[in-house]
């Protein structure tokens, strides 16, 4: 599998970064979250984004604001008509596609654009020929997932937004390739409960999951990173 990392801004965005967006590619083209900035890169390589399917880990806009403006340029037809992509919600996640829908006044709008699915935790769903399997982690208040990403024989895990947790663990359990969130500071606590990791916090799910390679993301470009670690950065290509 290819990995391209699109955006890897936390919530805010470093300079001139793109927020959460991670293509993978294999059978097909699957892309993980959807955030602010990451529609304007992929429309940098292609004149509109030829998707098979998007799974989106939560809703804070970080993740998935740019599925919006997909929206409106899939009903001008500047997607060339193509085929409508999967799109993969949480739990209850078309009901709250209906309430943006009603505060954005164009009814059915997801619909149109994108054949709506929900997944179920810890239940494989097939999405752009490869199988996808949630795991719920801790994030605040908000129902947020990591995913693991499979073509039979190489595994991408997607921590998604994630406090301190043994989740973590099973979700890059023998991976390939950890793609991990760490926006804190080492000591700096954002909140009860937790969202967030420290790069410290990372490393002790990484080494305990049995995973191969760790890669950092979502974290701000004003805090270092050891020699040793891979950080994301958007435009980095990966062959898994």
């Amino acid at each position: 599998m290819r990995l391209t990392i699109v955006g890897c801004s936390p919530a805010w965005p470093n300079p001139g970064g793109a927020q959460s967006g991670y293509l993978v590619e294999g059978r097909g083209r699957l892309l993980l979250d959807c955030g602010p900035g990451v529609l304007a890169r992929l429309r940098e390589r292609e004149a509109w984004p030829q998707m098979d399917a998007i799974a989106i880990t939560h809703f804070h806009l970080d993740h998935w604001g740019d599925i919006v403006p997909w929206v409106w340029g899939s009903m001008f037809r500047f997607d060339g008509d193509r085929p409508r992509p999967q799109l993969w919600l949480p739990p209850k996640g078309r009901a709250l596609l209906e309430r943006f829908e009603s505060t954005l006044g164009s009814p059915k709008m997801f619909e149109h654009t994108f054949e709506l699915h929900e997944y179920e935790e810890r239940t494989t769903f097939s999405a752009a020929g490869l199988d996808v399997t949630a795991i719920r982690v801790p994030h605040y208040r908000i129902e947020t997932y990591g995913f693991r990403v499979s073509d039979g024989s190489t595994t991408i895990a997607y921590s998604g937004d994630s406090g301190p947790s043994e989740h973590l663990v099973d979700l890059a359990r023998d991976a390939d390739l950890f793609l991990c969130e760490a926006t804190l500071e080492r000591g700096v606590l954002d909140g009860e409960p937790r969202g967030h990791l420290s790069v410290e916090e990372a490393i002790e799910a990484f080494e305990a999951s049995g995973a191969k390679r760790l890669l950092v993301t979502h974290r701000p470009d004003e805090l270092p990173l050891d020699d040793g670690l891979e950080r994301a950065y958007d435009g980095l290509e990966l062959e898994v």
